[in-house]
């Protein structure tokens, strides 16, 4: 799918503004954000028409009946319950295909921030799904990627050129981001890239990396 043509954002693909905590929450509260804001899930209710989000969001959040959302949206019943019903399978799809603990999340986002710091590609490599993909947020005002990139080598390879072409300028920080473990990428001390992570517990599955510098300015710079 294309990237939304009502963002004024310019080209490339849309991402949310990350929420970046540097310290850790209660289990609780970081369960309930990771499940209600995870990058992952408002990446895909971004993909949705305007009609199919406002249906699945009144039906599924407000909890409105569906004559009332034929109502507001000037649809017909039937028009909505079918908006819902493609938004809810959509959205399902984002969800978590397993139950992973935020340890075990951590754990395995601290084994890629180290190979990815110390450039060994195999080991990266490893650690990613053989279908992983990236999805990249610039905003039109830095280097991103117009399409969504996809297999462990070619991610492994990704990270690597990084280490490489800026040897001894990189540096990493794992945060949350959206409740959910995540990485910060620096060069020179500056921010980079605010990268989410979705994984099945063995392997990463998903890396959401937001570059767009207007979405990091409010995030604290290396100390």
């Amino acid at each position: 799918m294309a990237p939304r043509p009502d963002r004024p954002q310019g080209p490339g693909w849309w991402l949310p503004e990350p929420l970046v905590e540097l310290d850790e929450r209660t289990p609780e509260a970081a369960a309930e954000l990771a499940g209600e804001l995870s990058v992952a899930f408002l990446w895909v209710l971004e993909r949705l028409s305007p009609e199919e989000r406002a249906a699945f969001l009144l039906r599924q959040v407000f909890d409105h009946d569906y004559d009332e959302i034929a109502t507001l949206l000037g649809k017909s019943e039937a028009a909505c319950r079918q908006m819902v019903h493609r938004a809810s399978e959509r959205v399902q799809q984002a969800r978590p295909r397993f139950d992973v603990s935020k340890d075990v999340h951590r754990r395995l986002l601290e084994k890629f921030m180290q190979a990815a710091r110390s450039g060994e590609r195999e080991a990266m490599k490893a650690l990613l799904a053989d279908d992983v993909q990236v999805i990249s947020d610039g905003g039109g005002k830095v280097p991103s990627f117009f399409k969504v990139l996809r297999g462990a080598d070619r991610i492994a390879n990704l990270y690597w050129a990084v280490s490489k072409r800026l040897a001894g300028q990189v540096a990493y920080r794992i945060v949350q981001i959206n409740g959910e473990p995540g990485l910060l990428r620096y060069v020179d001390g500056q921010l980079e890239s605010a990268q989410a992570f979705v994984t099945d517990g063995q392997h990463i599955v998903a890396i959401y990396a937001v570059r767009n510098p207007d979405k990091l300015a409010g995030i604290p710079q290396l100390q």
